[in-house]
């Protein structure tokens, strides 16, 4: 009997032996797995983690970037108003004291020019203003907004232009009626300008939790595939523009053309957010 054999009490001792291997070896094995599972969850989590900020941060550099060209277009506004004295002081030149002293055509021309330059003032004063943020949106929402929108455009006799709104009864927040609205008047001017159409429609619908702009044309138009590739590959602002506002608004953006090949749509959906 050897002294191993003599201290485990023979064979009974070599399976004890083996079973204490056995149970390391189960063990240890469940060791690494259980660190693998925990490592591989950590990295999730920490991928997802990652994920979170870098999708909070590009929000915000989006919302950063789009209240920042808002501030920018008020604040150029108001610089522009303040250029109007120029033009004011230009115009009281015309009309100084001297005035009546002058022989009366001079003075019809004095009058004839300081009107005009009073004109050419109020004029750039309005479209600024209205550019930066339309009255009519402001005062009374963005059913009047747009209406009032369509209208000028049917008014010029080049397009046919309508709006129908079926559930708009509480407005939604000022900022969002005005991304809404920049994104429609975008898509509204390439439209006028690219489609060629003959009309051109817009529809607005609800359900309980999302709002829902359509708007139909009979031009040339695109589709989705085509949005995501000029988006991605085109120098251009406006489709950007159009993709960064409705981010912003955390809708969605669809364009499609109709099975019977007449007309273009595309669709905005936005979740509501009620609260002028």
């Amino acid at each position: 009997m050897t002294f191993l054999q003599a201290i485990t009490g023979g064979g009974s001792g070599s399976n004890y032996i083996m079973l204490l291997g056995t149970l390391g070896m189960v063990s240890l094995t469940l060791g690494i797995v259980f660190f693998v599972i925990f490592h591989q969850r950590k990295v999730t989590r920490f991928n997802m983690d990652l994920k979170k900020l870098e999708e909070d941060k590009q929000q915000a550099l989006l919302n950063a970037s789009i209240k920042f060209q808002e501030e920018e277009r008020n604040r150029i506004a108001a610089d522009l108003h303040d250029d109007v004295g120029p033009l004011l002081a230009t115009a009281r030149l015309y009309l100084n004291e001297n005035i009546i002293n002058q022989e009366p055509a001079a003075q019809l021309q004095s009058i004839f020019s300081a009107k005009q330059i009073i004109d050419d003032a109020i004029q750039l004063i309005r479209n600024i203003s209205h550019s930066m943020m339309p009255p009519t949106l402001k005062n009374f929402g963005l059913e009047s907004a747009l209406s009032d929108l369509f209208q000028k455009i049917n008014g010029s006799g080049n397009l046919n232009a309508s709006v129908r709104f079926h559930d708009y009864r509480t407005r939604i927040k000022l900022e969002q009626e005005l991304h809404i609205f920049r994104v429609v008047q975008e898509l509204v001017n390439n439209i006028m300008k690219h489609s060629n159409a003959g009309f051109i429609h817009l529809t607005q619908n609800a359900n309980a939790t999302h709002s829902y702009f359509r708007l139909h044309h009979d031009g040339q138009g695109i589709i989705q595939t085509e949005f995501d590739r000029l988006n991605h590959t085109s120098g251009g602002l406006g489709l950007k523009n159009i993709a960064s506002r409705v981010k912003v608004l955390n809708g969605r953006i669809l364009f499609e053309i109709d099975p019977s090949h007449t007309y273009y749509k595309v669709t905005i959906e936005v979740p509501k957010e009620s609260g002028v």
